[in-house]
């Protein structure tokens, strides 16, 4: 789930930070530009673990600041694919279902991902899994809002964010004066740089609960019946 990223980069540190020894000052701004910010095709960077290597400080000419190749290892959250989580349910869509694991949100369960049958409920926001009985009838299981639910990645998306320039003005624009700078922004808005797609459709996977309930109901089944093997035996040894 946490794997170790080896990364290179030119830090800078500005004039005012001089007085500070400069390996402190080149992990402060390592982890203000890393931490909680996601890379492209790298993952999600959590925090520094150490500095594998360091060159000579330069001062570029028109900039009193000094300027060091670093060469450094990061803590990056970057679940494989198959791997089996637990999270907590976020809220659920016609889409499907959307997993927070606190410090991760971008997380989803497609609909085709779901045990089937599946149905979404539109009074409740919830999706609802049909359990089949023994009987042919059908068992609501629902999805509920916060439950803990274990669910296997089945595949990563990184998506590019960075700004490919700035948004039309209204000048510039031949569709009309707002629409072309609304609809641009709402584009950026809309980007996920790192989502993570997820599957339940397999036993012992989905909200615990389920799992639970159905363990308890094993083990009063076995106790039942230990308890019925036990007053044979003795009802047989008062007869002797």
């Amino acid at each position: 789930m946490f794997v170790l990223a080896e990364l290179k980069d030119t830090v800078r540190i500005a004039p005012d930070q001089f007085s500070v020894k400069l390996v402190d000052a080149i992990r402060d701004e390592i982890d203000r530009k890393l931490a909680n910010k996601v890379l492209l095709n790298v993952g999600l960077c959590i925090a520094l673990k150490d500095i594998v290597s360091l060159q000579d400080s330069i001062i570029l000419p028109g900039d009193g600041a000094s300027h060091t190749a670093v060469v450094f290892r990061y803590i990056v959250f970057r679940p494989k694919v198959g791997t089996v989580m637990t999270g907590k349910i976020r809220s659920c869509s016609r889409e499907g279902v959307h997993v927070t694991l606190g410090f991760f949100d971008d997380i989803l369960i497609p609909q085709a991902a779901l045990q089937h049958p599946s149905r979404f409920d539109e009074a409740e926001q919830a999706w609802v899994w049909e359990y089949p009985l023994e009987d042919g009838a059908k068992h609501d299981l629902f999805m509920d809002v916060g439950e803990p639910i274990k669910f296997r990645v089945s595949r990563e998306i990184f998506e590019e964010t960075s700004p490919v320039g700035p948004p039309k003005t209204e000048s510039q624009s031949t569709q009309g004066p707002s629409t072309s700078t609304a609809a641009a922004t709402a584009a950026q808005e809309i980007k996920t740089p790192y989502k993570i797609i997820g599957a339940i459709n397999e036993s012992g996977l989905g909200v615990l609960s389920w799992w639970d309930q159905q363990g308890k109901e094993d083990d009063q089944e076995n106790e039942d019946n230990t308890e019925y093997d036990n007053d044979e035996d003795g009802e047989g040894a008062c007869e002797e």
